[in-house]
């Protein structure tokens, strides 16, 4: 028997655990811990959307502003939904492991086995490329007060240090530096875990519905194993046994899908759509800060946050388009087989198969939109459309 939980699910559980969000942990502590949490990335994006309020706006700082604060604006997007649909991961996790539990052959054992791995494998190498860089910069931020204490480093020029990596337009970036520092580098540890935790579920649950998918190619595979040159009355019973078999489990990595992304379908939508208009205030920002000398740390900014949104339309239009793929793989099968030398009986089962293959299986998002590699490439033409008409305007 296989325990989703504990085998597959076993990095995503610590990630989420990390910032009060594993849905099997909710406790009175948990609790303080969401509200801290939340409290500090909602407080975040406030204060980055201050200066539209305190300062004269001007069209490049509406730039600047939106360039970083909608970023971080996914942070608390992601956290709020992931906390009200608490109740619905859980179900997800339930549903997932009902039809693990319902599986007794041990090669089909073995494929899902495989896909969770992938998926684990997958969460643990971002995970520690995301703690990785939480390291180096705490190390970096360590050393530099280091200096300063063996007076290897002057204030003065300690200050500029920290002041290059702040935006320009925060609220008391020159009289209260190290504080602001801190708690950029805080809310964007915090920001960070959640968009890995919440996104990688996700994901993990996508390659489990994979695995599903492809046990259903395999049943097909396996029905027609049979020897056809003498079929007898029990392996047409056989026959037709694993295909019905066949169609139920993928008729439930259908719903499994479906109900993952009608759980989620606001939340990637509207992610999407921030994530557009933010990579293109960005992609703006870096063209401009590399004009300039001395504006290294402030492209460095703006870089970091491109390469993120570019991972994450890429892996979500990559996930939609994977599943697409594995739907249509069970019916390249089903079509490919020898259907056409078996008996009647079995072979309008097959072609009842064969006809629900007509029907486009696609991850939409609201109908509007359907994740996929061409829309991944749509939405970064628009990205870059964007881009040159805020160049454009702004010269």
């Amino acid at each position: 028997m296989i325990s989703i939980k504990t085998q597959h699910f076993r990095f995503n559980r610590i990630l989420l655990l990390s910032i009060g969000l594993w849905p099997y942990e909710r406790t009175r502590l948990v609790q303080f811990q969401i509200t801290l949490f939340f409290g500090v990335v909602i407080s975040s994006v406030i204060y980055q959307f201050a200066p539209l309020v305190f300062i004269k706006c001007t069209p490049g700082l509406v730039i600047d502003v939106l360039s970083i604060a909608l970023f971080s604006g996914t942070f608390a997007i992601s956290y709020q939904v992931f906390w009200i649909k608490v109740h619905a991961m859980k179900s997800l996790m339930d549903e997932l492991q009902h039809i693990c539990n319902d599986l007794k052959d041990k090669n089909e054992i073995a494929i899902i086995t495989k896909y969770g791995n992938i998926a684990k494998r997958l969460t643990a190498i971002i995970t520690l490329f995301h703690v990785g860089n939480i390291s180096t910069i705490s190390l970096l931020t360590v050393s530099l007060y280091l200096l300063d204490a063996v007076l290897l480093v002057e204030k003065s020029e300690l200050r500029r240090i920290f002041q290059r990596a702040i935006p320009k337009f925060f609220i008391g970036r020159e009289k209260y530096t190290y504080s602001v520092f801190l708690y950029y580098l805080g809310t964007a540890c915090i920001g960070g875990t959640v968009l890995l935790g919440t996104g990688m579920m996700i994901v993990t649950y996508s390659k489990h519905a994979c695995g599903i998918f492809r046990i259903a190619s395999y049943r097909i595979e396996k029905a027609m194993m049979v020897n056809m040159e003498n079929i007898s009355l029990e392996n047409e019973i056989i026959i037709r046994k694993e295909i019905i078999l066949a169609v139920d489990i993928h008729r439930k990595a259908v719903q499994f899908t479906t109900l993952l992304f009608s759980t989620f379908n606001g939340l990637i939508f509207f992610l999407i759509i921030i994530n557009v208009i933010c990579l293109s205030f960005n992609l703006y920002r870096i063209s401009e800060t590399m004009s300039r000398e001395g504006d290294i740390g402030q492209c460095c900014i703006h870089f970091i946050i491109t390469v993120a949104i570019f991972v994450y339309l890429f892996l979500a239009n990559y996930v939609g388009q994977e599943l697409t793929d594995y739907n249509n793989h069970v019916f390249f099968t089903a079509y490919n087989v020898r259907w056409y030398v078996t008996p009647l009986h079995v072979q309008r089962l097959i072609l009842f198969l064969l006809q629900n293959g007509s029907k486009t299986f696609r991850v939409s998002l609201g109908g509007l939109l359907s994740l996929s590699i061409e829309l991944f490439a749509t939405l970064t033409k628009t990205s870059l459309s964007y881009f040159t008409v805020v160049y454009s305007m702004q010269q």
